[in-house]
């Protein structure tokens, strides 16, 4: 459980930095944008969902919002990359992304090469399996950066549903989030227990803090930016954003078991 102390900071906190996507139309935010903007989705074998993606990014950089739509593609199997490129999005293959240091290891690495050749003052991170992708995810994530120079990361909140068969579980999402990311964060790191989705990859920081973040090569980069963000710019400086419900490919139970070591990893090699 949070401690009582840590408990009224994030209360506090909850009230003054978590925001909703509706709060920032394109309207307002083309008005306000003074900062460049890249996209980067790092994306392997996500080839029924990318092309969707790429056209909501495509069609903001058409509108003047982000500058850059960069699909950072782990050597895709099922034309991930070329679909992507197809529909608009500049493609670069992440193992020939600063190729002296070898070939890329997992979604933290993409994640760091794609900062690399992403030129944007904010860049913000999207996964590429979202089946339900639209404008309000990165609306709602750099809104907060645009018009409000205090905060230094958003990341997204959102409802993640669990299908099972013909089922679906309305909050069954995340388990992983709630069985390792949840406690460990409540323990280690208290001030953070306000994040509804500390494991989320959808992720909006400004570039002079992203450069001061480590990016583990796996599945703990989103848990170890947050945790590092913390260090770097207090509490106040990160805020999250609703975007909604958000749906996405369930692994199996076994899968997780790398996920869920990657995200133990990373956030107690930071332990204090």
């Amino acid at each position: 459980m949070v401690g009582e102390g840590s408990g009224a900071m994030v209360s506090s906190w909850l009230e003054r930095r978590s925001f909703d996507a509706g709060d920032y139309p394109l309207e307002r935010l083309l008005a306000t944008r003074a900062s460049s903007i890249s996209a980067v989705v790092p994306a392997r074998d996500v080839a029924p969902t990318i092309g969707p993606i790429v056209d909501v990014l495509v069609a903001l950089r058409d509108s003047g919002l982000l500058d850059e739509a960069i699909v950072v593609d782990a050597a895709s199997s099922d034309r991930t990359g070329a679909i992507a490129r197809d529909h608009g999005a500049t493609v670069f293959q992440e193992s020939e992304i600063l190729p002296e240091h070898g070939p890329a290891l997992g979604k933290g690495d993409a994640m760091w090469r794609g900062t690399h050749v992403s030129s944007g003052d904010v860049v913000v991170f999207v996964d590429g399996d979202t089946e339900n992708f639209s404008e309000r995810f990165i609306l709602g994530l750099v809104g907060p950066l645009l018009v409000d120079p205090s905060i230094h990361l958003v990341k997204g909140a959102f409802r993640r549903p669990l299908r099972v068969g013909s089922e679906v579980l309305t909050d069954g999402g995340g388990r992983v989030t709630e069985l390792v990311a949840r406690p460990l964060i409540n323990l280690y790191f208290p001030q953070l227990a306000g994040f509804v989705q500390p494991l989320a990859g959808e992720i909006a920081v400004r570039r002079e803090v992203l450069e001061r973040l480590s990016f583990p090569v796996g599945y703990g980069a989103e848990i170890a930016m947050l945790i590092d963000a913390l260090a770097a710019v207090g509490l106040d400086g990160l805020a999250q954003v609703d975007v909604g419900e958000r749906r996405d490919p369930h692994q199996h139970l076994h899968s997780l078991t790398s996920m869920a070591y990657g995200v133990m990893v990373a956030a107690l090699s930071r332990v204090p």
